[in-house]
């Protein structure tokens, strides 16, 4: 590969690097071409990225950037994962396949702009989905309406029924007019 071309992909990754908030490192020495390939199928699932770069693209790419202090030092091969929105799935995704494939080693990671641990990343992947905290609050949000809905509503039910009950049973009776 020509300087040029290293320059540019090193441009190129900086600037989707500028716009993320999160990114993570791996190894995957040993990973076969097929197990490298569902990870990155499974990481595009989540509408995250996936890429194989040599470690000194990634530190220039990094530099200026949040993900900089995770990019330090690399060694090895490595591989970044990384997503401008949801990194709770993106860490689901890279925890539940390096469960299943060993030779998936976390080197690093960045989330909202803070380096952090495979302990983090574990209990970022523990989370429950975006999706599922909207819909939690959701539901929180709308239990009080809900149930005063429910209670109003109860009042009104239970007098229609009474009524109902009475004309049943003859309870009222018409005047005479006197």
């Amino acid at each position: 590969m020509k300087r040029e071309e290293k320059h540019q992909q090193a441009k190129d990754l900086h600037e989707e690097l500028k716009n993320v908030r999160t990114v993570f490192l791996q190894g995957f020495e040993g990973l076969t071409v097929a197990q490298d390939s569902e990870l990155r199928r499974q990481v595009s699932q989540t509408g995250a990225r996936y890429k194989v770069v040599k470690n000194s693209l990634i530190e220039r790419a990094a530099a200026g950037t949040e993900a900089e202090p995770a990019a330090q030092k690399l060694r090895g091969t490595t591989s970044l994962a990384y997503t401008a929105d949801d990194p709770v799935s993106l860490a689901k995704v890279l925890v539940n396949y390096a469960k299943e494939n060993p030779a998936l080693v976390f080197k690093a990671g960045m989330v909202e702009g803070r380096v952090v641990s495979m302990e983090e990343v574990e209990a970022l992947a523990a989370l429950p989905s975006r999706e599922q905290l909207f819909a939690r609050a959701l539901y929180v949000i709308k239990s009080p309406g809900q149930q005063l809905a429910t209670v109003v509503s109860a009042v009104g039910r239970d007098l229609a029924r009474v009524i109902q009950q009475a004309v049943k049973e003859e309870k009222f009776k018409a005047s005479g007019g006197n």
